[in-house]
């Protein structure tokens, strides 16, 4: 199984880089996990709500064009109205994957959201916090999560919760 995140955007600062790295490192044994970084729509000073829905359109085509949908690759979509799982619910979302032969196509959206047409076309729309959180922390919380929930399905002593 591999896990591929789309992502939109590109440039972080310096401590997200090293903190996805570090993770990154750590779960390749476990997982194979790639980083596909998608350019994010150029945006006006001060975009209006038409803007914004462009600048989701722009980027959502992006993501389903990277999106391996002919292949046996799941669409996972981070969004704030997502379902919320613990740690351990995404440990078993993982193995179920992994025991069905299919790959993850994570999606972590621009600034503004994703697009209908993306969230129309996820098998999972998942939200890891009813905080909201920086995009650039995202890829750091994201990676660490799915860190620990290899480790729990690999009976590795990272994971601690109850």
């Amino acid at each position: 199984m591999k896990v591929r995140l789309l992502t939109v955007g590109n440039k972080m600062p310096s401590w997200i880089q090293s903190g996805f790295d570090e993770y990154y490192k750590r779960i390749q044994p476990m997982l194979s996990t790639e980083i596909i970084e998608l350019a994010a729509a150029k945006r006006a000073k001060n975009p209006s709500e038409a803007n914004l829905a462009q600048y989701r359109e722009q980027e959502g085509q992006s993501i389903l064009a990277a999106h391996n949908s002919a292949g046996r690759e799941q669409l996972w979509v981070l969004d704030v109205k997502g379902k919320m799982l613990s740690t351990e619910n995404l440990a078993e979302k993982l193995a179920e994957a992994m025991q069905q032969g299919n790959d993850i196509a994570l999606v972590i959206g621009g600034a503004d959201g994703v697009s209908k047409e993306v969230l129309d076309n996820a098998d999972m729309k998942w939200s890891l916090s009813a905080l909201t959180l920086p995009h650039p922390l995202v890829r750091v919380v994201l990676m660490e999560q799915l860190y620990r929930a290899m480790s729990i399905n690999n009976n590795h002593p990272y994971h601690r919760g109850n």
